[in-house]
């Protein structure tokens, strides 16, 4: 079942409203809550050092026991957390007269993490691609920065334009080169593009260095785009990025279409397995705990 009804993502008007819908239904629907924000957790007592800062001293001990002992803490460290968002034309995919496709899918589920983040203090930075970096932010975690973050979002909402190509590759690359070291970088993209597939893998590679921990959400309309499940009739078939057209009947190019699809899925999935990226297959058809799931398993191993 999905979190909340879909039809609301059909006209988004408040991201930030949808975002913490998506997070709360999220948060209910699992036994124990794993989100404690950005905090120091009291771990034990020790004696007291001469020298030290009297800060930590616990002065209820003290009264009791006429001993100084200090507060030692586990502090939780706050986690900069790049999200990487593919809005190239193919990712509008279905059409905007359905509930929801690619791109408003990605928007939504990055804003249900930012929600996320908000609760653990932690900062978060946005990057939009299609055939060049259109934004590019730095993770921070005030207010200000967050309202930015969901405000370049829903813009780009609304920008549907067809024949926007895509230039992953040497957006990745751009993005890589920029990126603070040691960062969780987050991915959402069809991965479609004209560009050879060394040439993607080269970029993903990339994003590894500077020590990043990376998630690559694939982002699919799996029943139509890997499955290729139309009825059985004529169609007429328009790349959305590049505008051509043609003409054939679904079930006579079914099992050639579904065979490379699956293919180059399985070589995604394998470099990403070579690179220690963590490939995720995320269906527009199903909600969203998909995707949010996987990055509290994430944070869990960063830890």
């Amino acid at each position: 079942m999905a979190l909340f009804d879909l039809k609301e993502v059909q006209e988004i008007k408040n991201l930030e409203f949808l975002a913490k819908q998506v997070v709360e239904g999220f948060i209910v629907g699992m036994h124990k809550s794993p989100f404690h924000g950005f905090s120091v957790e009291f771990a034990e007592h020790r004696l007291y050092n001469p020298g030290e800062s009297t800060k930590n001293i616990d002065w209820k001990v003290y009264a009791r026991t006429d001993k100084l002992f200090t507060k030692r803490y586990d502090e939780e460290t706050n986690l900069r957390c790049h999200l990487i968002l593919d809005c190239s034309s193919s990712m509008y995919y279905p059409a905007k007269e359905k509930i929801i496709n690619k791109f408003n899918f990605s928007v939504l589920a990055a804003a249900g993490l930012i929600e996320l983040f908000r609760k653990q203090r932690d900062a978060a930075g946005l990057a939009l691609f299609s055939d060049s970096v259109k934004v590019l932010t730095q993770a921070k975690s005030n207010s200000v920065h967050i309202n930015r973050l969901y405000h370049e979002m829903e813009s780009m909402l609304n920008d549907d334009t067809l024949q926007k190509p895509t230039q992953a590759a040497n957006c990745l690359h751009s993005i890589a080169e920029q990126l603070h070291k040691r960062s969780l970088v987050i991915i959402f993209s069809d991965m479609m593009q004209h560009q050879n597939q060394d040439e993607l893998f080269a970029a993903l590679q990339h994003l590894k260095h500077n020590k990043h921990e990376v998630i690559l959400f694939h982002v699919v309309d799996r029943k139509h785009e890997i499955d290729f499940e139309f009825d059985n009739r004529p169609y007429l078939f328009v790349d959305m990025e590049t505008g051509a057209e043609v003409k054939l009947h679904a079930n006579e190019v079914k099992a050639k279409y579904k065979s490379h699809m699956e293919a180059f899925e399985k070589a995604l999935q394998l470099k990403c397995a070579q690179y220690k990226i963590d490939f995720v297959p995320a269906d527009i058809n199903k909600p969203f705990n998909q995707v949010l799931t996987p990055y509290l398993l994430k944070r869990t191993k960063m830890r």
